[in-house]
């Protein structure tokens, strides 16, 4: 069985897409009929993000954290106890490709590290250009990168439970766990052939991630300041 992981607080105008999405890759033909498990964890939902998973027949976990680390490991673990062989994670705000587990899979490492791609870089208003061209010029979105991103990566449950899981972390736990499982010698493909496309959005939820980053260059496009996109 797979089990995926989509951590969400406050998600309502992306987590339909994002669900929809999940749920095409999901019956590929090429996963031959292995059962897919998909699971959003709430996590200090006040809006409608429940009734939109219950109203696409996707499962929920409830946690009170306001923690993404917290989150994904909580849906992890609930994953893993359900039998769960494979583990994806992404975003609520992020759609993923119709052969994205078939690419993660197809990839035969023990875990895998995917690249992003953004789908509307107009919440950028006036800096939609700077910021756009700025991601083009210093992003690799490419075979061999070394970018670490919640919103696309894969691991085997082996791999998983030997490097210890998801930190308590509010922000980079994503870059935590890969640094978990590189000490533990665990085989990673950095690859772009698993496609997802993530949301250029300012109401980033967690501070300091992709979306901050995004908006603090787009800030200094305007002084002249060049910002590089972390990893």
């Amino acid at each position: 069985m797979i089990g995926i992981v989509i951590p969400a607080h406050n998600e309502q105008h992306g987590l339909r897409d994002c669900l929809a999405s999940i749920q095409l890759a999901a019956g590929h033909p090429d996963l031959q009929g292995e059962d897919v498990a998909i699971l959003v964890v709430l996590d200090a939902c006040t809006d409608a993000s429940a009734m939109i998973a219950a109203s696409l027949g996707v499962a929920t976990l409830t946690i009170g954290a306001r923690n993404v680390g917290r989150a994904r490991a909580a849906g992890a673990d609930h994953q893993l106890a359900a039998g769960a062989r494979w583990l994806a994670f992404t975003d609520a705000d992020t759609v993923v490709s119709p052969d994205w587990l078939v690419a993660q899979l197809g990839l035969r490492a023990e875990a895998v590290c995917g690249t992003v791609s953004v789908g509307d870089w107009s919440p950028h208003g006036a800096q939609l250009e700077r910021v756009r061209r700025h991601f083009a010029e210093h992003y690799l979105d490419a075979d061999g990168h070394r970018h670490i991103h919640g919103a696309n990566m894969g691991v085997s449950a082996h791999a998983y439970r030997r490097a210890g899981g998801f930190p308590p972390l509010a922000l980079s736990e994503d870059v935590a766990l890969v640094e978990a499982l590189l000490a533990v010698g665990v085989d990673i493909a950095w690859s772009a052939l698993p496609r997802v496309t993530t949301s250029a959005r300012l109401d980033a939820r967690a501070a300091g991630g992709f979306g901050d980053t995004l908006r603090g260059y787009a800030a200094g496009a305007q002084s002249g300041v060049v910002q590089l996109l972390p990893g």
